[in-house]
């Protein structure tokens, strides 16, 4: 019996708790409504045509994001700022492209709303001249039916997508929320082309957003990393720099357990679909345990490709001779920043699908070499991975001209 009256007391107090919090949010989100019809109301009353003729302003506290829309009807205005500010974004409308841009080279936005059709300054001028002046600001097309193929041309300028009116309150919220979801990705995949030493224990997680190298681990120019123990096991895993531009890893081909191998030679595969990236091995020796583990988990290089996440170990037989062509500590870091700037050319005079992005900011983004067709693949995984010990200059294909 006392153990049936525990039991109602416990399911008591976890609906009494689940009904306490969906009362408290219910509260805050009736709070929220009430500051966000406020501030709409508020707008109507404000002056900021110091700043743009036509601007009207709405701005909510801790927005979702911060969203520019152009029009030249202000019905479609007004329902872009009565839905989006409702559902928690910060808005500013204006009528005009010339105003559109006047305002993004003095304020922060995460999107701009442009219609297609407009006097003066059409959409397509729109995109160009945003993306060239502030490239890190997405950009969304307003069209109707009938210019929905130049509006689909506009992408080619760097456009995000379009959204076709007339549209619904619905219909505007969901394609809001998918390219918040897609922005919000491509902004976690952005790499700072900065290289920074880790001690060993923070090895187990690299930072997301730089390139790192854990101290005392040595890296091949092929961008193989590599730990050597007293008795000369040499552990050997993909570098922080291969990781991140390769992305998505789907399967490791390891090397034949007792296989002796020779520095430069062919080590290992990770493989992405269909395509293979080749590894060469730093040092020479005989392969005396492979990474089975890592094998069934491919994801965990996701969170690191150093430490645990090794590859395989090599008995090494000639470590006085192979190490002088390997790279530690600040070496290693020079290495980096070098094929990092080699990256970003080699890319450009690919004239890869993504080069702009790229290129953009200063910028890298992880996964680069998701996006470059078969041919590209061959080409910049032979330049950067499969380098041999005769490989010495981190500027050869740019003193060679591209070819």
């Amino acid at each position: 019996m006392a153990i049936i009256l525990v039991f109602i007391s416990v399911i008591l107090f976890v609906l009494a708790d689940v009904a306490v919090r969906e009362f408290s949010r219910k509260i805050i989100e009736k709070k929220k409504r009430r500051e966000r019809e406020e501030a709409l109301s508020v707008s109507l009353k404000l002056d900021f045509t110091r700043e743009a003729r036509t601007l009207k302003r709405v701005e909510v506290e801790n927005p979702v994001a911060r969203i520019l829309c152009v029009d030249d009807e202000e019905v479609i205005l007004g329902s872009f700022r009565k839905i989006l500010v409702m559902d928690g974004y910060s808005v500013d409308t204006v009528e005009t492209g010339q105003e559109a841009l006047g305002l993004i080279q003095t304020h922060h936005y995460d999107f701009i709303f442009t219609d297609l059709k407009m006097p003066e300054m059409d959409g397509v001028d729109v995109v160009k001249s945003a993306k060239h002046i502030r490239p890190d600001i997405d950009v969304v097309i307003i069209t109707g039916y009938a210019t929905v193929e130049t509006a689909v041309e506009c992408m080619k300028f760097g456009a995000m997508d379009y959204v076709q009116k007339p549209f619904t309150e619905d219909e505007l919220l969901v394609f809001v929320k998918k390219a918040l979801i897609k922005r919000q990705d491509r902004v976690q995949k952005q790499l700072k082309p900065k290289v920074q030493i880790m001690h060993l224990p923070e090895a187990d997680r690299v930072t997301t957003g730089e390139f790192s190298i854990p101290g005392g681990v040595f890296v091949s120019k092929g961008h193989c990393w590599a730990s050597m123990a007293q008795d000369g096991a040499v552990k050997i895993g993909v570098d922080d720099f291969a990781k991140k531009l390769i992305g998505r890893v789907d399967d490791v081909e390891f090397p034949n357990m007792g296989m002796t191998v020779k520095a430069g030679q062919p080590l290992f595969s990770v493989r992405q679909k269909h395509r293979r990236v080749q590894f060469n091995a730093p040092v020479s020796g005989r392969v005396v345990k492979i990474n089975s583990a890592l094998g069934k988990d491919c994801e965990a290089l996701d969170l690191t490709p150093y430490s645990r996440n090794w590859i395989c170990v090599i008995d090494a037989d000639g470590l006085d001779v192979d190490t002088p062509s390997l790279k530690i500590g600040k070496s290693a870091v020079a290495f980096f920043q070098e094929d990092i700037e080699l990256f970003r050319k080699f890319m450009k005079d690919l004239g890869a699908k993504d080069a702009s992005e790229v290129q953009r900011d200063d910028l890298l983004y992880a996964g680069a070499l998701e996006h470059l067709d078969d041919e590209q693949w061959e080409r910049i995984t032979k330049e950067f991975f499969r380098r041999d010990n005769a490989w010495v200059k981190s500027n050869r294909f740019i003193e060679a001209g591209g070819a």
